[in-house]
C-alpha cells in the first residue's frame, strides 16, 4: 500500500473527504517527523512504538574492493510493534 491508497482507505473508513484524509495524514507524518528529530518517543497503545537511537561510528568495508571504510555515527529511528498489530499479523 503507498501513501495514495492509504489516504483513499482512509477516506472511505472514516467517511471523510481525500483532501481531509490527506491533510491528517500528513498532519501525522509531520508531528511523528518532529518528535523523532527531538528525540522524543512516540507510542501507540496496541499499534507499536517509534524512538530514536544513537549508531556509534564503526569500521566497514567497501565489497568491491575489500577496503576499509569509516562509517560515521548517526541516529536511526525504530519500530517497535505492539501486542495487537503483532497478532493481527501472525493471525492465519
Amino acid at each position: 500500500m503507498n501513501k495514495t491508497e492509504l489516504i483513499d482507505a482512509i477516506a472511505e473508513d472514516a467517511g471523510i473527504s481525500k483532501a481531509a484524509a490527506k491533510k491528517a495524514l500528513e498532519s501525522f507524518l509531520s508531528n511523528v517527523g518532529e518528535t523523532l528529530k527531538k528525540g522524543g518517543k512516540i507510542s501507540l497503545v496496541g499499534f507499536g512504538s517509534w524512538s530514536v537511537s544513537e549508531r556509534a561510528a564503526r569500521d566497514g568495508r567497501n565489497p568491491q574492493t575489500g577496503k576499509t571504510i569509516q562509517i560515521a555515527a548517526k541516529n536511526v529511528v525504530k519500530f517497535k510493534a505492539g501486542s495487537e498489530l503483532e497478532t493481527a499479523v501472525n493471525t492465519k
